[in-house]
């Protein structure tokens, strides 16, 4: 099963624990982080469906090649990480 890591940031607002799931494309694997914590998808995702600009995503650590589509293949044991980039100055 892939495991999905989310930043720590998102922890203030909602509960993120490691979701492991068993999908073969990274968008797959993120609807079902979605159904299990609905609130993160707004966190995450734009209101069309792509990452949001703040978020990136890597996969085996290699940053996923779409952003909008998120057909990136996952393995079956894949480590997955989705961070939000911090601002301020």
């Amino acid at each position: 099963m892939a495991h999905l890591h989310f930043t720590q940031q998102l922890a203030r607002f909602l509960d993120v624990p490691t979701v492991d799931v068993d999908a073969p494309r990274l968008r797959a694997a993120l609807d079902a982080a979605f159904a299990r914590q609905p609130r993160l998808r707004g966190y995450v995702l734009d209101e069309q469906g792509a990452l949001r600009p703040n978020v990136v995503i890597f996969i085996d650590g290699a940053r996923c090649r779409e952003r909008r589509v998120l057909d990136d293949a996952l393995q079956p044991d894949s480590q997955v990480y989705i961070l939000q980039a911090l601002s301020g100055g």
